[in-house]
């Protein structure tokens, strides 16, 4: 695998690495094995068994791996996910659909360097549906005692979430968020709308898998997931318009948007959009510099009639060795007339890659040699000093490489690398700061929706300092979105004990309007106003108190 720790630290703004590791994995060049993971916590589910005498049930046993992957992922696990699972079991010659006995599951695991397989079934009883699931340790061989959960069939993303969460602490008996924040993860998510995007994922025919996806966004337009896949399965069947404007829809700060930007510019790019396919591209480089998202902003500049020799070098400082970088180099550097570079550059392509043909021919006119020599007497003299002109020669000069397809588990590692050097910084601070800056991170998410991954920060604030006010004040955001009304007071009223602040009162103030107490919600509305007069939430709270005739002091 690529070193890119260095271009990352070089490149990446400070700002994009203020949240906690969330680890994952990242496969080598050249076969289906993550490495660089952290120990321990390299998690591999496999679909579940269906032991139901139903066909048409098929489907909940991939759409488990997707929940535990979506929930394990936030809690700071790193899932292997349903890509490159496929990608090793075609690397070992097994089919997609194929049922790994325990063997060929500790054969699969080892393929990928997982620590952790999550294997496991379903069953049903009238509309009752139970899951089952064990961990089998890789290296001790040890299968843990099964976890199970039964619900009804509507209620199959509340069981799985909660399946998630037994699985997390069973991993690490230290991990502190509650199940409660697992289970309404996916509250707001139709079981249709998910049954859909699942049918869609496992679908072969593209027409099929693609009405399926489109039926999941219509019936829940937020669920992101969905939309990557609708954008990725339109991308796949060269519906490039379709692919860009769904991939586009996916919010700028969504876990995924990072990648559907990358496959967005190619949609771009091969709908001869290039200002917008260059847009795309510098978005994903600008978080993530890995050297395929910057040789595609490159290329696309390049194609704008621009100098795009500095994204180039770019490129080549993080992977010398990909010949494609080399030879874009070679390009840019003999559009500026200089043949010298040119050749260093076409160079390293002809020793990388010898059959290279376009490479060759391309060397052969940078040095003013024949391209297809025949059975000369003598080598031709390299001529270094001829004159190279490539804006005066018609097709002298080949067209930029662009890449096609991304590592998607580079992403992920570049994201772990990056994150990881952050927590290591923090770990240097006072205690206060590093859990004030794991509190801003969980606000961060908070913010976002993202409740899970909040509160896990705002848990971890406290490991820290276990009375600072802001991450209590946090879990008692977290506790209230979830509809626990005692331990949301609970954390607010800890978060008063040590500094009073608008964010604890706004949330008693909240719980007590709708207890009905109407004279201790508007005491709590008036205390978050003397702190901050201009709170704009409050203010909102206040007009709500004295429209039900309780003045607000």
């Amino acid at each position: 695998m690529r070193t890119l720790l260095l271009v990352f630290a070089l490149f990446v703004p400070s700002g994009l690495m203020a949240q906690r590791p969330a680890p994952t994995s990242s496969p080598s060049a050249d076969a289906a094995k993550p490495s660089g993971a952290m120990p321990g916590r390299l998690l591999l589910v496999l679909p579940f068994d269906n032991h139901t005498d139903q066909p048409n049930l098929d489907w909940i046993g991939e759409a488990i791996p997707d929940v535990l992957n979506r929930r394990l992922a936030s809690a700071g696990f790193l899932p292997i996910s349903r890509d490159d699972r496929l990608y090793a079991l075609d690397h070992l010659g097994l089919p997609s659909s194929f049922q790994p006995s325990r063997a060929s599951a500790i054969r699969l695991a080892q393929t990928l360097d997982a620590d952790y397989v999550t294997v496991g079934s379903f069953s049903t009883t009238g509309t009752r549906l139970k899951v089952q699931a064990q961990i089998l340790t890789v290296d001790a061989l040890h299968m843990s005692a099964p976890i199970q959960g039964e619900a009804d069939m509507a209620h199959l993303l509340e069981v799985l979430n909660s399946l998630a969460w037994g699985l997390a602490k069973q991993l690490d008996p230290r991990f502190a968020v509650a199940e409660n924040t697992f289970v309404a993860a996916d509250a707001k998510l139709r079981i249709d709308a998910f049954e859909n995007y699942t049918r869609g994922l496992v679908e072969s025919d593209p027409e099929e898998q693609i009405r399926h996806l489109k039926e999941a966004v219509r019936l829940d337009p937020s669920f992101s997931p969905a939309l990557m896949a609708l954008g990725k399965a339109y991308f796949v069947n060269q519906q490039y318009e379709l692919a860009a404007n769904t991939l586009g829809r996916l919010p700028r700060d969504d876990a995924n948007a990072r990648e559907a930007d990358f496959d967005r510019g190619l949609a771009y790019f091969y709908l001869g959009s290039y200002l917008k396919a260059e847009d795309a591209f510098a978005f994903v480089s600008k978080q993530l510099p890995l050297p395929e998202v910057v040789n595609n902003q490159g290329v696309a500049v390049s194609r704008r009639g621009h100098d795009a020799t500095a994204l180039f070098q770019q490129a080549v400082a993080a992977d010398p060795n990909d010949p494609d970088y080399q030879f874009n180099l070679a390009v840019a550097m003999s559009r500026k007339k200089d043949v010298a570079a040119a050749l260093r550059a076409i160079g390293q392509v002809v020793k990388l890659r010898p059959q290279d043909t376009e490479a060759q021919d391309f060397q052969a006119k940078l040095r003013g040699e024949p391209q297809h020599p025949v059975a000369p007497s003598a080598p031709a003299s390299p001529r270094l000093n001829a004159a190279f002109d490539p804006a005066t020669q018609e097709g002298s000069v080949p067209l930029e490489r662009i890449k096609r397809t991304f590592n998607e588990a580079s992403f992920r590692q570049a994201a772990f690398e990056m994150e990881q050097m952050e927590e290591d910084r923090l770990g240097t601070l006072p205690p206060q700061k590093h859990a004030a800056a794991l509190t801003e991170a969980g606000m961060r998410f908070f913010n976002k929706g993202l409740i899970l991954e909040a509160e896990r920060e705002f848990q971890a604030a406290l490991q820290v300092d276990g009375a600072h006010s802001a991450a209590h004040a946090g879990l008692a955001l977290v506790r209230e979105q979830e509809g626990d009304t005692q331990a949301a007071r609970a954390d607010a009223g800890e978060s008063l004990k040590t500094q009073p602040n608008v964010t604890a009162y706004l949330v008693l103030a909240r719980l007590d309007l709708q207890a009905n107490q109407k004279p201790a919600a508007a005491a709590d509305v008036s205390s978050a106003l003397k702190l901050e007069p201009q709170n704009a939430t409050a203010h909102a709270l206040r007009q709500q108190i004295e429209s039900k005739g309780q003045p607000v002091p």
